[in-house]
């Protein structure tokens, strides 16, 4: 029997914060030629693509069955609800400041058993990887329409940037690695005997990631080279997606 679902607000104050920081910051990097304001405006437009992703595995699951969506919090898209200090900020963090790779390190936690059959709990593993793909279509029409103009460049590089994050979100969410998406998408379909075997590896899944992007230079060649093949075919300008990345890094 289901319990009676509490009422919450349709999007978090914290949300809607984060759109009003990427406002200020993208602003601010229109009119004013500054690292900070590219670093705020990647930073939190990163936040709110976090947010779109975990919506994205909450709505699914709650459309599939998982009732309890609603009292999490999880559909109203509020960052704190989604957040653990390691996979939310110091890896996605990490990864960052060590080359561009687009993290999404949040969390929600869905009741799997209530989610109405494999079809259901497939979709639901890749509607995270979908909201990252609608955000990169969204970044992307603007260069398709041709916007960008050097007068602009350090909003033009964090716009660049964020599109390029959104791009290596999704190819290392799709990676078959248990605790990853890609897996998740698998896992339904597979022995039950395999998949609780493999999932023994579960809790070390980013930190298998981290080594492998690390300490594996083929895997990190292979994986760059196809996002970069990708990003051209969708005129993703390399350079201004470099220069982003310089600006963003204000430390340095």
């Amino acid at each position: 029997m289901r319990r009676t679902q509490t009422s919450s607000p349709p999007i978090s104050f914290n949300f809607i914060l984060l759109l009003i920081v990427a406002a200020l910051a993208g602003a601010a990097a229109w009119f004013v030629d500054s690292s900070l304001a590219v670093f705020f405006f990647v930073t939190a437009g990163w936040l709110i693509s976090l947010c779109l992703h975990e919506f994205g595995h909450a709505l699914v699951a709650y459309l599939g069955g998982d009732y309890t969506m609603p009292d999490t919090g999880y559909l109203t898209l509020d960052p704190l609800k989604y957040t653990h200090p390691l996979l939310s900020i110091v890896m996605p963090v990490i990864f960052l400041a060590m080359g561009g790779i687009g993290l999404p390190g949040g969390a929600v936690y869905l009741r799997r058993d209530l989610i109405r059959g494999s079809g259901w709990q497939s979709l639901t593993s890749a509607a995270g990887p979908l909201a990252n793909a609608l955000v990169l279509v969204i970044l992307v029409v603007p260069v398709w329409l041709g916007l960008p103009r050097a007068a602009q460049a350090e909003f033009w590089a964090a716009w660049a940037m964020l599109a390029f994050l959104q791009l290596t979100a999704i190819f290392i969410n799709l990676l078959p690695l248990p605790g990853i998406d890609g897996f998740g998408i698998l896992e339904p379909w597979l022995d039950y005997s395999l998949t609780s075997r493999l999932n023994a590896i579960r809790p070390y899944s980013f930190f298998i990631l981290f080594a492998l992007f690390s300490f594996v230079p083929f895997f990190r060649t292979s994986f760059f080279s196809f996002v970069f093949e990708v990003a051209n075919g969708l005129q993703i300008d390399l350079g201004l997606v470099g220069y982003g990345f310089d600006l963003f890094r204000f430390w340095q």
